[in-house]
């Protein structure tokens, strides 16, 4: 079985998460994306900044990971876009199989 990840990002608004995960399931990078609403506290440029953002979390395969890192950035309105994977150590086998057949083959 291949391994999957769940790929985080964050946009500043709601229409930009949802045409960010409609151009990643479009190209079948990712085979769901769950977008929540957050509040997040970082340092940029030598300031604590706080904002309200919105978390893209996008189910995929690790074989994919580059690609869809590259259409992420491509598409990202960030100057430095937050991108992070966090393996799937385990999962519903049934999900699983439904989600590799979402996405692009390898």
């Amino acid at each position: 079985m291949p391994s999957y990840l769940q790929v985080a990002t964050t946009v500043e608004t709601r229409e930009q998460a949802e045409a960010l995960a409609r151009q990643m399931l479009e190209q079948r990078l990712a085979g769901c994306v769950q977008i929540t609403q957050c509040n997040s506290m970082y340092h940029w440029q030598g300031n604590v900044e706080k904002s309200d953002e919105f978390l893209c979390v996008m189910k995929t395969r690790d074989d994919l990971f580059d690609r869809l890192q590259a259409a992420i950035t491509q598409a990202h309105p960030y100057e430095v876009p937050e991108i992070l994977a966090t393996p799937v150590l385990k999962g519903n086998k049934s999900y699983l199989e439904w989600l590799t057949g979402e996405l692009r083959q390898a």
